[in-house]
């Protein structure tokens, strides 16, 4: 067996709510889990799992028997899309049925430890993490049942850790509901524990909310490995973990202590930027949109006026470098005609599409972003938010430690050469060799 773990509309089955915003439908690569199923011809289960139903789409792929994510509200269920299948199965239902989500609903959230276990975070009372409503202050014990309905029901659990631990649960029903692992073709479970995500945007990276709930989380991941111990033996599965991204620390707190650090207003931005092209240009709506550090210009009104948009994209790229708190500026046309080999301008190149990307796409010094003043976010270039870890253990993994810079995109090429399979469709990235010699035997 294989695991990992991870971070449109579509319908959700057995459940009244809506079920999520991703489908399969816009996943244009196959997955590991796809090509597992291509080369067992089918007989590999593939199941996906997570609080998020991107978290549970992406990995598990377009072919898999399932992605099931979690849906709050007032009842709290686990849902799937009819991409994958028309009703749910027996198993899901049962689960969604037991209470398992109502009691954790119920529990109180006090720290795990002794609070001064917790010396990776800061004090518990502080002004940069942001309180659950109605609370004043962002302090311990957290009352889950009080809160959840000023917190959209049970769509708190997963801004808790106990989100986590539903998560496993849910993961643990799937192993005996589909009887994983019980024939002699692998059978992959990808699971996303997106707790870790919700609470570290709503507290911060230093925050004891979120040390606490990486402390539980490597709890549940104990739990896992000796249910999988005692289901399959040490030898006979295999465990890779990684992450989508990393997390910036929070501004005001780094400004208090004078790092280099602050706020973007991208409405701001987008102002100037539409004073700049109609002093440039004339009067006109040249900028339709800014979204996620991309500008878009109105091409429409370029054709309209028989103006060149390459011209124009590098006019707005340069200006928007000498902007203050903006490092780098990069036009549409650059990065589709350009092989960057600086280490940002390659980062920026890897996440460009020209169909549904920016014409020109900026990048913040670090430490700076748009949020709020209370907990953080990411989305940057920079190595708080893009160096994530990678930990295979299992079977045939030599025990080994590598500091190597490695892209995220290496992950899947080196799982899929431990299966003896082929590498997703779309596969950019190279095997790790250091982590594919043989165990002595």
């Amino acid at each position: 067996m294989t695991y990992c773990s991870a971070d449109s509309t579509v319908n959700g089955i057995g459940t009244s709510a809506a079920a999520g915003k991703m489908s399969p439908h816009y996943l244009k690569s196959s997955t590991i889990g796809d090509e597992l199923k291509i080369f067992t011809a089918g007989k590999s289960k593939v199941i996906g799992i997570s609080l998020k139903d991107r978290g549970a789409i992406l990995p598990a792929g377009r072919t898999a028997n399932a992605a099931y994510w979690f849906v709050g509200g007032e009842e709290g269920a686990w849902a799937t899309s009819s991409w994958y299948m028309r009703e749910l199965p027996k198993w899901v239902s049962d689960f969604n049925a037991n209470g398992k989500a109502k009691a954790y609903a119920a529990s109180t959230w006090n720290l795990l430890l002794p609070e001064d276990n917790y010396t990776e975070s800061i004090e518990d009372n502080n002004a940069y993490e942001m309180p659950f409503k109605p609370l004043l202050r962002p302090v311990f014990p957290y009352n889950i049942d009080t809160l959840k309905k000023h917190n959209g029901g049970y769509e708190i659990l997963k801004g808790v850790p106990m989100g986590n631990s539903l998560t496993l649960d849910f993961a643990l029903a799937a192993i005996e509901g589909e009887q994983l692992g019980k024939n002699n073709t692998t059978d992959m479970l990808c699971l996303s524990f997106s707790s870790t995500d919700y609470v570290g945007h709503q507290f911060g990276i230093h925050s004891k909310e979120l040390q606490d709930t990486y402390i539980r989380l490597d709890r549940e991941l104990e739990r896992l490995l000796n249910e999988l111990d005692k289901r399959f033996g040490k030898d006979n599965y295999l465990i890779f973990l990684s992450a989508d991204h990393g997390g910036a620390p929070t501004p005001s707190l780094m400004q208090k202590s004078n790092a280099s650090a602050g706020y973007w207003s991208s409405d701001n931005f987008e102002d100037q930027a539409e004073l700049f092209m109609n002093s440039k240009y004339g009067q006109g709506n040249w900028i339709l949109n800014e979204s996620n550090l991309n500008l878009f210009i109105n091409r429409t009104l370029v054709r309209e006026k028989n103006m060149k948009l390459e011209d124009m994209q590098r006019t707005l790229s340069k200006w928007a470098e000498e902007q203050e708190h903006v490092t780098k500026a990069f036009a549409s046309c650059d990065l589709t005609e350009e092989n960057y080999t600086s280490e940002l301008g390659q980062k920026v190149q890897l996440g460009f599409l020209p169909a549904l990307s920016g014409d020109v796409i900026y990048v913040l010094e670090p430490g700076f972003m748009e949020y709020s003043r209370q907990g953080t976010t990411h989305g940057s270039p920079y190595s708080y938010d893009s160096q994530v870890p990678f930990i295979l253990y299992g079977k045939n993994v030599p025990a080994s430690t590598n500091y190597a810079a490695h892209s995220i995109t290496d992950i899947a090429p080196t799982v899929c050469s431990y299966l003896r399979i082929g590498f997703p469709n779309a596969c950019t990235g190279n095997p790790i060799i250091s982590f594919l010699r043989p165990t002595k035997k």
